[in-house]
């Protein structure tokens, strides 16, 4: 189609197939994955719905212009010669964010500055005016992305990260990424079939991401903006018509969603960011040990977690995670278990043998998604399902 035009979604180390997936299933054309990233093409509208749809998008970018660079003055000279007046007023705001792989440029905020200084210069030779840097609420957010000597300049349609879905108002100490807890969530299968339990919930952000899974609610909804509602094309009458339609494809859902954590003040939190995310009617939280509980129910449940590692809590992680394990073992049955930890050392004392093994990133640290499947009755079992 005329109106397709190419972007870039980019996402977490190790989900770039759900991702492609996401956008394969949302209608994009050509979807390539590369690291980190995705890119793919469609329209202006389903650039506002993959900013609305996507879970494992962190950004979504649209490229405008790719050159080579030799220097720095050469990245001004090119930069200076864009259309700058196609996407900004001469009054408007900016900001430049830039990621550089390369042996030629080492400085991403010199980078940056460089390209900010050839915009407004060309502003100021054309009009005697300049847009100003707003770092918080720009009208135009600008990424430069240079590797080696391939400079690609794409505009931000997102603005802040789309992890910042906008129910979460009450974290605990290191709350995860609401981007890790959505892929994670998906990674381990689930499709709200069944019950699902998060026994270590925090601040309720896996519990919260596996509803809107479940009930196929966009994740983006509530954000307060998108960077592209300041672009000088934005369509309102657009943008809420892919809103209804997708608004129009959310499903029910039959089965519980249980969160146990056994700090009150976490408990308190993650009550008022389901409240906020308009989920109360289909998760539960309780305030509860779960090395305390036992599975509940008959049918299949699906457990999902993110246990506390060393750089949070003072606690011996050798008997926690043969805890978690005995846990496990001994009091939930008929369950597929899933956790992410970054303390690889620590699973060998779980003491069960993980049928999955996901290697991931959790922020800067290497990280594994394991299973275990935790059968009903004796293990011969498991060769009958």
């Amino acid at each position: 189609m005329e109106n397709n035009f190419t972007m870039v979604a980019k996402t977490l180390f190790g989900f770039e197939d759900l991702l492609a997936n996401e956008l394969t299933l949302l209608g994009a054309q050509e979807v390539k994955t590369g690291v980190r990233n995705v890119s793919f093409s469609g329209d202006k509208g389903f650039m506002y719905k993959s900013n609305l749809a996507l879970r494992t998008a962190i950004k979504i970018l649209k490229p405008i212009e790719t050159f080579v660079v030799t220097g720095e003055q050469d990245l001004y000279d090119k930069i200076k010669k864009m259309p700058w007046e196609d996407y900004l007023k001469p009054t408007g705001t900016l900001a430049i964010d830039a990621t550089i792989h390369s042996d030629l440029f080492t400085n991403s905020l010199y980078i940056a500055q460089k390209t900010k200084d050839a915009i407004v210069d060309r502003f100021r030779d054309q009009t005697g005016e300049r847009p100003n840097v707003d770092l918080r609420f720009p009208d135009l957010k600008v990424n430069i992305h240079i590797d080696r000597q391939q400079c690609t300049v794409s505009l931000d349609s997102s603005g802040d990260s789309l992890h910042k879905r906008g129910y979460k108002t009450a974290t605990n100490i290191a709350p995860i990424n609401e981007v890790l807890a959505a892929g994670l969530v998906m990674l381990s299968g689930w499709d709200g079939q069944s019950d699902f339990m998060d026994p270590m919930c925090g601040s309720g952000t896996i519990l919260i991401e596996a509803a809107m899974i479940a009930c196929n609610i966009p994740p983006n909804l509530m954000r307060k903006e998108f960077a592209f509602e300041r672009w000088q094309d934005w369509d309102v009458e657009l943008f809420e018509k892919i809103e209804e339609s997708l608004l129009s494809k959310t499903r029910d859902f039959h089965h519980k969603i249980i969160g146990y954590d056994k700090a009150p003040s976490a408990v308190a939190k993650a009550k008022e960011n389901v409240k906020n995310a308009q989920l109360d009617d289909f998760i539960e939280i309780k305030h509860e040990d779960f090395f305390k509980t036992q599975k509940g129910g008959e049918g299949k449940l699906h457990m999902l977690f993110n246990p506390p590692y060393g750089e949070r809590l003072n606690i011996d992680m050798e008997a926690f995670y043969k805890d978690i394990g005995d846990t496990l073992k001994q009091n939930y049955p008929g369950t597929d278990a899933w956790f992410i930890t970054s303390n690889l050392d620590a699973l060998k004392h779980v003491g069960l043998r993980p049928s999955r093994k996901i290697h991931l990133m959790n922020a800067k640290l290497e990280a594994r998604l394991v299973k275990y499947v935790m059968y009903e009755g004796s293990k011969k079992g498991k060769y009958l399902k």
